[in-house]
């Protein structure tokens, strides 16, 4: 409510109904759809992709190149050029929140269709899980590692829906602040 009076209420329509926002949600869509094609071929291949490391996903390349592309596309089209932070920022954000919620919807319906995916990747993770030396299980803690053991059973699509949308913004969190500020150009 603060952030409200502080900024007027007609700049904030503005930006809604702006370009920017209607560029970075297409962007957005078309990157979601990209990363659950991109989930369903995994999938099929022979590699489940929850079991992918964290640093190898595939959606921190997807959102660099949506994200850089949308901003850039406001800024050379409907900005002569200029991009300024402020402005590129919440544009990645939207690219970024778009794609995660395109690319959950995505897994949802693909769990719902495919039921061997939320079977696989149970089973997956329990025979990863088990191969874990004694000194990681240490690391974690015993009680923390039999826990999550014993809870994989009860894993369901939505739990996975979750992680994958938070994961999603976490990783296009932190790609946003890096392309917006490669991204502007104040003069």
């Amino acid at each position: 409510m603060l952030f409200l009076t502080m900024v007027d209420r007609g700049s904030i329509q503005h930006m809604i109904d702006s370009r920017l926002i209607k560029i970075c949600v297409r962007f957005g869509l078309v990157a979601g759809v990209l990363t659950s094609v991109l989930m369903i071929i995994l999938f099929y291949i022979g590699k489940h992709p929850f079991l992918i490391a964290p640093f190898l996903d595939f959606r921190i390349l997807i959102f660099g190149v949506f994200i850089f592309f949308s901003l850039k596309e406001f800024r050379d089209y409907y900005q002569e050029g200029l991009l300024y932070f402020w402005q590129a920022l919440p544009g990645s954000l939207v690219v970024v929140l778009v794609a995660s919620l395109a690319g959950s919807a995505g897994l949802y319906f693909f769990g719902l269709v495919e039921p061997g995916f939320l079977q696989r990747y149970i089973q997956e993770m329990m025979a990863y899980l088990k191969t874990f030396p004694p000194e990681n299980i240490e690391q974690i803690g015993k009680e923390t590692y039999e826990r999550n053991l014993n809870g994989l059973p009860a894993t369901n699509l939505a739990d996975l829906v979750k992680t994958y949308f938070f994961q999603g913004t976490i990783i296009g969190f932190f790609i946003s602040i890096i392309l917006s500020v490669i991204l502007r150009r104040t003069t």
